[in-house]
């Protein structure tokens, strides 16, 4: 699982992330998500199980700027997590992560891509329903600031006759 996505137009670099990106990631973690950032222990064990997960970073010369991560057990798939710097918003790589994850998921067989979100951000709930995400459920309170959490679910195998989305192009 060394592949990486190489470099795109813009500079950026989406490759594999390592033991050694764990250190940068999780500061940023803890930047993005003070209120419910993992700890750097669970990026570690997270990386070790590469049966079930893959993990990526988009870098530039300024650094990692963004990550992502997928678990799956077929038939599902997971986004474990998915996050860009707030100075590199806007410019494609939360789609980019995005894409591979799902790429990666359709890799692994999963029939299903599911994600939670939170329900205070509409930036991430518009990027999930443009690749074709639907919201699912509700986990109330889900986070640690009591914010809900919203369940979006990409279904990978569609019966016939259904449209194409986004997701569903290589």
């Amino acid at each position: 699982m060394n592949t990486t996505a190489g470099p795109r137009a813009d500079g950026v670099i989406l490759r594999d992330m390592t033991v050694d990106d764990v250190p940068t990631v999780n500061a940023l973690e803890q930047r993005l998500f003070p209120a419910d950032a993992w700890p750097l222990q669970m990026f570690l064990d997270e990386l070790s199980q590469t049966t079930t997960r893959r993990y990526l970073v988009a870098e530039t010369d300024a650094g990692i700027v963004g990550y992502a991560g997928l678990m799956c057990i077929e038939p599902i798939a997971d986004v474990q997590t998915i996050a860009v710097v707030p100075e590199f918003e806007g410019r494609g790589i939360g789609s980019a992560l995005l894409t591979l994850l799902i790429g990666e998921a359709r890799r692994r067989g999963a029939g299903d891509v599911l994600l939670e979100v939170r329900a205070d951000n509409p930036r991430a709930q518009q990027l999930y329903l443009r690749f074709g995400f639907e919201q699912i459920h509700i986990r109330r309170k889900y986070y640690r600031d009591g914010v809900d959490a919203l369940i979006m679910r990409l279904q990978l195998t569609r019966p016939a006759g259904l449209g194409t989305t986004k997701a569903d192009q290589p």
